[in-house]
Order: C-alpha cells, then sequence, then structure tokens
C-alpha cells in the first residue's frame, strides 16, 4: 500500500452506486492510455521486492496474557520519516495495513539482477523488524505472526476497547471494535464496511473446528450479545467470524517483480499461477483465531468469505434482477484464467464481461486474451470512494483503475506501470503466508525469485487446466495440505507451442504430492529445486551466495518431504502439547502467552526449534539434497533439453 492521500468526503455504497458505471467505464479508459503509453516500454534488468508484514503484541508476564497493541498510526510516521524526506534512497519502507495493530514492511529499493542481492534479503528483513522493536515499549513486541490466536476474543487489545455493534457502526461486530482498524488512512475505515453494506447484511462465515479428544458434541458458541444474526447464522461445529479485520487482520510475505517487459510479466503471471497453491500449503501458517484451533492451516479461506460482498443473486441463491451476473468467488481468491497467449488453451472456465467494456479494449488494440482479463474485472462494483476521486485525469491518472483491481485480491495481480514513474509492468505474487523468523521469509521469498528465473531461462511450461488449479487451492486450503495434499501438475514441463500457441508437447498432468513437485521423484519428474540448483550449475554464483541460497533451499525442501513441520503444524502441537490444553479446541491465555514467549524468542535467534527450523548448515560447505544428487544425471539431461540461456545479463546477474 503506497503512500496516499485523499481529502475528500468518504462515501457510503449507496453513492457509490450511483457513480459505478462512470468508475468502471473510465477505469478502462485509464488502462487504455496507460497501455497504449508504455506498452513497448522493455527493461534489461528483472526487479524484485518483498513486503513482510508483522503483529504488534503486548506481553503481560505477571497474569501471563498477550495482548493486541494497538498504535501503528503512533509509529509509522516515525519509520515513514527518512523515507519521506529521502524518497527512494532508503534501506526500508513502512505501510500502513488494515488493522491498527499491523505494519507492513519492504526493502527501501527493489532488488535485481544480481545473483548477490539474495545476502540481502534477510539482512533487510531483520533491519525492518529492528527497526519497528525500537518504536515499540516494555514488553511489547513485533512479529511476522500470520494471525493472532485470539483475535475476537475478550479483552484481546492493548489498551482495552469495548464491543458493541450499536457503537461500532463501521463493522458492527459482535468480536472486534471498529477501533482496531487503523486511524491513520481513512481508506481503510472507508473499505472496511463496505462489503456489508453492498451484500446488505454482516459478512459472516464458519470456520470448521478442529474437533479435539473433548471437544463438545456439537460445538456450539455461546453468543456475549446477539442481535439475531449470529445464531441464524452460526453453524454447529463451527467457529463463527462476522467482520472483514479477521481475515484481512492476518500477516503474508509478498513478492513482487518486474518483467523486462509486458509479454514477460504475462507469462509470469501465468506459471507463478500454478505455483500459488503449493507455496500457500507450505507456507501454511494459520491453525487457530478467536481462541480456537480451526480445522484449516491456511488463511486464504477466512480472508476470502471476510471480504465476500456478493449478494444472493450474485451466488446464485435468487434469479437475478438486481445483479448482471452470477459472479463464482469472493474479490479475494485465485485467478479466474491465465493471460499469456499461451495460456488460451488452459482456460476451461468461463468468464463474464461487459461487452461495452471488452469492445473499448478490443477497438484499442488490446489483444483478445489480455482485454477479456482486464473487462473480467469490471465486473466487479467499486467498493471504495473519496468524494474528490470521482472526476479524475484519465490520461495521467489509473484511479479508477486500480479502485477496481486493488480490492480483487487475487493470488496474482497484475499490474501496469504507474503514470509518471520508472517502474515497469510488474507481477505481484500474493498467497504466501508469513513464517515467524527472517530466515524463514528470506527462503520463501528466494526460492520463488530463483523459480522466475528458472521458468523463464529454461522456458518451462507448468499450466494445468485453470478448473485444475481451482481444485488445487480447495487442497491447498486443508489442514496439512503440504504433506497430504495431492496437486494437479504438469508431468512434463518443457514448453512447446506451435505459431497459434497451441501446446505441441505432452501436456498431460497427474496429482503429485508437493515432495515431488518440490524435489522431484526418481526419473518421472525433476523437481523445483533440482531445477533451480542445475540453472545455479549454469551461471555464475560466488560461493557465499551459493551457500546462503543452499540453506533456504534446504529448508523449503524439507518442508515439503515433511521432514520439518509446517508452522501451522509447529503451532497446533505446541497447542496440543501444552499443560494447560484440555484437548477442548480452546487456545487460552495462557497457553497464547507461552507460545508467543516461544516465538518471539525464535524470531530473534535467542532460542531455536528443530521442528520448525531444522538444525544450522555451515556455509564452508553448500547443501544439496540426496535426492537431487542421485537425480543429477536426469536434470543434466534435462538443462539440455531446456537450452539455458546463459548470456543474459538480467539472468547471470553480471550487472553487479
Amino acid at each position: 500500500m503506497g503512500l496516499l492521500t485523499f481529502s475528500g468526503e468518504n462515501l457510503p455504497f449507496s453513492e457509490i452506486k450511483k457513480y459505478a458505471d462512470h468508475i468502471k467505464k473510465h477505469g478502462i479508459i485509464q488502462f487504455i492510455n496507460t497501455y497504449n503509453r508504455v506498452k513497448n516500454r522493455t527493461y534489461d534488468t528483472l526487479k524484485w521486492g518483498d513486503e513482510v508484514e508483522y503483529q504488534m503484541l503486548a506481553l503481560d508476564h505477571q497474569n501471563k496474557t498477550v495482548k493486541l497493541v494497538l498504535k501503528s498510526s503512533e509509529i509509522l510516521p516515525t519509520l515513514q520519516k527518512e523515507e519521506n524526506e529521502n524518497p527512494g534512497k532508503t534501506e526500508t519502507a513502512y505501510r500502513v495495513e488494515m488493522g491498527e495493530f499491523m505494519i507492513e514492511s519492504s526493502p527501501g529499493q527493489p532488488y535485481g539482477g544480481c545473483m548477490r542481492h539474495f545476502n540481502r534479503v534477510e539482512a533487510n528483513m531483520k533491519l525492518r523488524r529492528e527497526e519497528i522493536q525500537a518504536l515499540l515499549g516494555y514488553n511489547e513486541t513485533v512479529l511476522p505472526l500470520c494471525v493472532f490466536p485470539r483475535l475476537g476474543c475478550p479483552d484481546f487489545t492493548s489498551p482495552h476497547l469495548e464491543v458493541n455493534p450499536e457503537t461500532n457502526p463501521i463493522m458492527k461486530s459482535l468480536y472486534i471494535p471498529d477501533a482496531c482498524l487503523t486511524q491513520m488512512h481513512p481508506r481503510f475505515m472507508n473499505l472496511a464496511g463496505k462489503p456489508m453494506q453492498r451484500k446488505g447484511e454482516r459478512v459472516t462465515q464458519n470456520i470448521p473446528i478442529y474437533r479435539d479428544l473433548n471437544t463438545p458434541d456439537p460445538f456450539l458458541e455461546t453468543f456475549r450479545q446477539d442481535d439475531g444474526q449470529a445464531a441464524k447464522d452460526s453453524r454447529p461445529n463451527h467457529v463463527y467470524l462476522d467482520n472483514v479485520l479477521f481475515g484481512l487482520g492476518m500477516c503474508c510475505t509478498q513478492v513482487t517483480f518486474q518483467g523486462c517487459n509486458i509479454d514477460e510479466a504475462r507469462i509470469l503471471y501465468d506459471q507463478l499461477a500454478v505455483l500459488a497453491p503449493i507455496m500457500l500449503a507450505l507456507s501454511a501458517a494459520t491453525p487457530a483465531t478467536k481462541g480456537y484451533l480451526l480445522n484449516t492451516d491456511c488463511r486464504w479461506g477466512i480472508i476470502s468469505g471476510s471480504v465476500d460482498d456478493r449478494t444472493e443473486e450474485e451466488r446464485g441463491l435468487k434469479p437475478l434482477k438486481e445483479n448482471k451476473f452470477q459472479i463464482r468467488k469472493s474479490r479475494y481468491d485465485s485467478i479466474d484464467m491465465y493471460i499469456s497467449p499461451e495460456g488460451a488453451m488452459y482456460n476451461d472456465i468461463q468468464i463474464d464481461y461487459e461487452q461495452e467494456h471488452m469492445d473499448m479494449l478490443l477497438k484499442a488494440g488490446i489483444d483478445q486474451q489480455l482485454a477479456t482479463h482486464i473487462a473480467h474485472f469490471f465486473i466487479r462494483d467499486p467498493i471504495s470512494l473519496f468524494s474528490d476521486k470521482i472526476y479524475v485525469d484519465d490520461e495521467n491518472e489509473l484511479e479508477h483503475f486500480d479502485n477496481i483491481q486493488s480490492t480483487c485480491w487475487q493470488t496474482i495481480r497484475f499490474k501496469p506501470p504507474p503514470p509518471g514513474s520508472d517502474m515497469g509492468w510488474r507481477v505481484e505474487f500474493r498467497p504466501m503466508e508469513v513464517q515467524l523468523t527472517d530466515f524463514e521469509n528470506a527462503a520463501y521469498t528466494v526460492f520463488v525469485v530463483l523459480m522466475t528465473r528458472v521458468i523463464l531461462s529454461f522456458n518451462l511450461n507448468m499450466l494445468v487446466p485453470i478448473s485444475k488449479m481451482e481444485e488445487n487451492m480447495k487442497t491447498a486450503l486443508k489442514r496439512d495440505a503440504a504433506h497430504k495434499g495431492k496437486f494437479y501438475f504438469r508431468k512434463n514441463i518443457e514448453k512447446c507451442f506451435d505459431e497459434n500457441f497451441n501446446d505441441c508437447g505432452n501436456s498431460d498432468y497427474e496429482l503429485m504430492s508437493i515432495d515431488t513437485i518440490i524435489n522431484g521423484k526418481d526419473n518421472e519428474f525433476p523437481g523445483l529445486i533440482p531445477l533451480i540448483n542445475s540453472y545455479m550449475d549454469h551461471i555464475d554464483v560466488d560461493i557465499d551466495t551459493r551457500c546462503t541460497i543452499s540453506q533456504y533451499l534446504r529448508l523449503i525442501s524439507k518442508r515439503a518431504t515433511g521432514e520439518l513441520m509446517t508452522t501451522a503444524s509447529w503451532i497446533r502441537s505446541k497447542v496440543r502439547s501444552h499443560p494447560n490444553y484440555k484437548f477442548d479446541s480452546v487456545v487460552s491465555d495462557e497457553i497464547v502467552y507461552d507460545l508467543v514467549q516461544e516465538a518471539s524468542k525464535i524470531a530473534v535467534g535467542q532460542a531455536g526449534s528443530a521442528e520448525l527450523l531444522g538444525a544450522p548448515i555451515s556455509k564452508t560447505s553448500c547443501y544439496l539434497p540426496d535426492k537431487c544428487k542421485k537425480m543429477q544425471e536426469h536434470i543434466d539431461e534435462f538443462s539440455k533439453i531446456m537450452k539455458i540461456t546463459k548470456h543474459s545479463g538480467r539472468i547471470t546477474g553480471a550487472q553487479c
């Protein structure tokens, strides 16, 4: 989220609806103008950067409790001071997030094609965490925690806030007061209540509870106060959630890539979409919320439900009358289609759009595939609008385009260059859950970045039908999907298309374990980590960088095999092994206190957990899994087939 400024009135959805057609039409016009201005823009380097989100916590050692600290608006101005004074020249950057207890961080400048940049990622993450920590008070800590396990429980904030739907008009929640929303920027306050306003009712969802030995059957929640909707909407054996902050109050790690041109960005968009459910399951870190263990491990489904503003007509529960389309998914979900020309043949799901919007895009010279992608976004209504942003300069702004795109939170986001900037066409990889340590977050980030280089250098094609990719997303949301799930993946990932972008290779796919996808299996599938190692064998990488990368790949490899637990499994095991846990699915104050104590020590390197991270290795000895060594002959042959590009400066990192 950028440094935004608004001075107009925050409009309710009843007013936004009056301008919806105007916003959509001019959003399309703004994209067309930007596209025609920068469609031929080309860059020499592949730039990239990460975003890591944090939660701020206060520990009460006497009473053994932990609360969320509501002070992002207090400390963000200090964190942003240097950046405001020296834009583009700082080591770190910070942005406001949905919760007053959250902060988003990123490197101050993007990384480039230099392989040695991989040595800076973890150190920069550590610096950002330390800069936030320096502004916190006694017994307060900042932690890259995906979700606070007692979010929405009685007295879960510092300072204490009363919860009353009647006095909290934005979210009208039974559990989370409006003051938990960031107070620093009106956009979030504006956004928080709009899904409910558009839907016409409170945004609610039910998440299956983890059924333990003493969990009541049926498990039924008791509501502290109820206006009638909770009792009506809640389901037995489920945890009831009732507002946007249960979802958007969660933290993640994201990576954004600048393609060398629009074509490269479109290729990365498609190929990374296939990796999204794999990396979601592998980074799972959300086994509990609202004081209960859940029968899921990932945040994605919860966030999806928390911002689902579809009406009953759009969900197919009533015939269409007031609305134009039935919409299959929430605004927060997996992508709906591939956007590169070669991805067209794998789009096997109907894509809806306004014909007027499609005609505008095609008439402007935008190809059918990209035009469909853009037009499809604009079947959604804007849900955030300020009165001073209704009429803007379509030649020099992307305000209305971003209004729609930025409130459609998909696994991958395709981002045009902002007007007046030197940025290129970018792709944002969004599914990964934040991990407890800088080492882990760096490992996941570096793995995804290296995969972009392998995809482009080996000219890979990992595409499966979009319907199968959606099934993979559903699998990723299941408990322990990283080790028990099976995901549709191509058996042959060598790219082969004819002049009409028809797949002329073996496009068969099958269900694979994440272990097979990541580490490979005999001669059946090469594995992504062996391909990364083969890629690095073909380019100039100094020993120090190679060994840094090898440590990161070791973590990913062991998470995939199951030798190391996911963060979600580790948290669940810590809860269930706590002496005060009653095997009733309840995560008490003291359990969370002890959990945060240990997690905080792990995060700063004061304590280790073999179950979570594994034993550290020496930089004097690079790591290659035995499985990779056994497959080296197969990988070498595969590399010959793939014909890696060795001469490109942006790939080899020659411009260090």
